[in-house]
């Protein structure tokens, strides 16, 4: 059993993945910030509609590169959020996947969602749930 990573080794594995991205998704998400905490922040969760934090288990804040426009005068950076209580709470619940494997999961799929992906783009070509 893996175990149980606290904020930073969260964000090392986060990192980490980014790292191994192929060399036109690791330009594209130079420029997103990465924000890993225990729980998704109230806010968050009234925009998002979710009652339960657990449901949240991370999330991409930003305008999608495919949707960048040049007259764009953003606020800040895009963020990709990663939740670990939650992630914690589904890795106990699935029990056949490595904690790293799944915090990389997660990773990956917010910045799809950077790149441009929806989540049926998304589950197309990942069928983690199966």
């Amino acid at each position: 059993m893996d175990r149980v990573l606290d904020l930073d080794g969260f964000e090392q594995v986060a990192r980490d993945t980014v790292a191994a991205f192929p060399a036109p998704f690791a330009a594209l998400a130079r420029d997103v910030a990465l924000r890993v905490l225990d729980w998704p922040p109230d806010d968050i969760l009234d925009d998002m509609g979710f009652d339960d934090p657990l449901q949240l288990t991370g999330l991409y804040d930003g305008i999608p590169v495919t949707e960048k426009s040049v007259w764009d005068q953003p606020l800040g950076p895009d963020v990709v959020w990663l939740f670990r209580e939650p992630i914690l709470a589904e890795w106990r619940d699935r029990g056949d996947v490595a904690l790293t494997r799944l915090i990389a999961h997660v990773t990956v799929h917010e910045f799809a969602h950077h790149f441009g992906w929806s989540d049926d783009d998304i589950a197309s070509v990942d069928r983690w749930w199966e």
